[in-house]
């Protein structure tokens, strides 16, 4: 898939990002907004720091999962930074209820 590809190539930038995200889409949804399974984290509309925070998170091993370790093994910084800002700038199903 040429996704994958461009994720373990580290080749990621802002004009590439949509193509290289279509791997998150198979457990986050499109555009990262539609999870296929409820503990599946929403991606859009997120936090672009929080996003890059959590990608270098499962990269150096803080966060444990093995199926995202493999995914961001090979991004450079410079990637994790061009996905974290195309997820936050999605349309987001996430909203934040009205206080009484």
């Amino acid at each position: 898939m040429m996704a994958f590809g461009l994720l373990s190539a580290g080749a990621v930038s802002a004009q590439t990002a949509p193509e290289a995200a279509a791997t998150c889409v198979a457990c986050h949804g499109e555009k990262g907004a539609a999870p296929i399974m409820p503990t599946y984290p929403v991606l859009a509309g997120q936090h672009a720091s929080y996003l890059e925070h959590s990608l270098h998170g499962y990269k150096n091993g803080q966060r444990k999962n093995g199926i995202m370790a493999g995914i961001v093994a090979g991004l450079s910084d410079a990637d994790m930074r061009a996905l974290a800002l195309y997820f936050a700038a999605q349309e987001s199903p996430l909203y934040v209820p009205s206080l009484p």
